[in-house]
């Protein structure tokens, strides 16, 4: 059979309107382009699941709260390793003097479980801050003067004292692989009131991801749309974002203009994947990111006084105060979950102080403690603090007694550590819950890791027992089945 030979693709899209569309729309292109059509109506009666009944909706359309809702955002400082509650914000006055005494104290951390140990005193001396009078260590000599706006949590509890399974349970409410985290529910339940940026981003520390990687911000078992994106905290904050080469956002919008007109005339195809679904919704915001993510993540527009505020030029503290400068124009344009993590790899690369204490908190420590307290500071001159819930914390805390025969490590202490919260409508100035006179335990109103969630969600004004999503035959929560209750006091 004779065919006649085809040209070449430049003159083949420069021969007709029709041709050109064809070539440019029977692509990646063409699938994106169905979203943002029927995003703006032009498909509300042909966009379809896979039942060909059911009308697609944008899975990331914002939504309102269940119940009257305080936040808005929330940011998520992650002090990966474990920080020493004892050496940072729960202080035990009776330790002082007790240095390398051997006591009697249950412990339980990767060295297996102990009865007995020698007594670390905390390397740094505490004061009182504030109107409400709470003790900080000299860690934090910034962050000491923003304790009247933070509410601390000093009886936390956590399932597993190891790293991985650890911070699965901080990040997804279980200590196994496979379920969405935190900000995977928020999305899910709320979806982004931002169309043109990512409703969950993750900045990771330079020096590397946390030891269980992208299971932290995965979606689990629901859509890839709701997972994190990853945010660089060096060089381009986000990768790919510069159109293909010869065609720029002003050539790809009158693009799209021009498909928009032809549609009106000739309707595109039905979509009837349900899976297709997320897809969709990943390349429209991945052609919206191209125009406006840049602008979102230029810290240029920043004002002297405000990179100072940060430390943004200080070689010590640049790399968190650009995550947490980040963080807040993020959140300012509608971001709804931003986690930023302290500390990567392994040993002293973060807060994981199994060998010398004092090098290990004094260096993360000072990477932090003034980008940190700019955030809290820059949120509520902005008015922005009292709709942003800030949470600070680490996947664990560390026990009273050193780790080894010499030296001043701790291991890992799941019975009891301390996180702080801040913003969104929370009684700053308070602390709940206690350890015991040593650290090792919560003794008073203790609280579990699905406690935190429950509030965090609650304060989005998401019920926590209300929200399941099917998978596998059962109704999943973040809280778990058997469900958790907010923190009374923080309501």
């Amino acid at each position: 059979m004779n065919r006649e030979k085809l040209p070449s693709t430049q003159s083949f899209c420069g021969r007709t309107r029709r041709e050109f569309l064809w070539q440019t729309g029977g692509g990646f292109t063409g699938t994106a382009l169905a979203g943002m059509l029927e995003t703006d109506g032009f498909l509300t009666r042909q966009a379809t699941a896979a039942d060909g009944k059911t009308p697609f909706v944008n899975p990331l359309a914002p939504r309102p709260p269940q119940r009257v809702a305080q936040a808005k955002s929330v940011i998520f400082l992650f002090m990966y390793g474990g920080p020493s509650h004892i050496d940072t914000f729960d202080y035990k006055p009776t330790m002082k003097g007790m240095d390398n005494k051997t006591v009697s104290v249950k412990t339980f951390g990767r060295g297996g479980r102990r009865n007995q140990g020698r007594i670390v005193e905390p390397r740094w001396n505490f004061q009182q801050y504030g109107d409400c009078g709470k003790w900080v260590s000299d860690l934090f000599p910034h962050l000491s003067t923003c304790v009247d706006d933070i509410t601390f949590l000093h009886s936390m509890t956590a399932d597993s004292p190891i790293h991985g399974s650890a911070m699965l349970m901080m990040n997804s409410g279980k200590i196994i692989s496979g379920s969405p985290c935190l900000g995977s529910w928020v999305n899910y339940g709320l979806g982004t009131v931002n169309q043109n940026l990512p409703g969950f981003v993750v900045m990771l520390d330079p020096r590397g991801g946390p030891i269980s990687g992208a299971k932290n911000w995965s979606s689990g078992y629901m859509p890839a749309v709701y997972q994190a994106t990853v945010m660089r905290s060096k060089g381009n904050a986000i990768l790919n974002l510069a159109p293909p080469q010869g065609m720029s956002i002003s050539v790809q919008r009158k693009l799209l203009d021009t498909l928009r007109e032809y549609n009106v005339k000739h309707r595109l195809q039905r979509i009837e994947n349900s899976n297709l679904a997320a897809r969709i919704a990943s390349y429209e915001l991945a052609y919206k990111m191209q125009e406006h993510a840049p602008e979102a993540v230029d810290l240029a527009s920043e004002t002297a006084e405000t990179r100072r505020l940060y430390g943004l030029d200080q070689p010590k503290t640049s790399i968190v105060a650009r995550q947490c400068l980040l963080a807040r124009r993020l959140v300012e344009r509608g971001v709804r979950f931003v986690q930023v993590y302290s500390g990567g790899n392994h040993g002293d690369s973060n807060w994981d102080a199994h060998a010398d204490l004092k090098t290990n908190h004094d260096m993360h420590a000072a990477e932090t403690d003034q980008p940190i307290a700019a955030l809290l500071k820059d949120l509520k001159r902005r008015g922005l603090l009292d709709e942003t819930l800030v949470v600070w914390g680490g996947e664990f805390g560390r026990q009273p007694t050193a780790e080894y025969a010499r030296g001043t490590g701790r291991d890992h202490n799941s019975y009891g550590f301390t996180m702080w919260m801040a913003g969104g409508g929370l009684p700053g100035g308070t602390s709940i819950g206690e350890t015991d006179e040593l650290g090792s335990a919560a003794i008073t109103e203790p609280l579990h890791v699905k406690h935190l969630h429950a509030t965090i969600l609650h304060k989005m004004g998401i019920d926590p027992n209300g929200l399941t999503y099917f998978y596998a035959g059962l109704d999943h929560k973040l809280v778990g089945v058997e469900g958790a209750e907010p923190i009374t006091q923080l309501l």
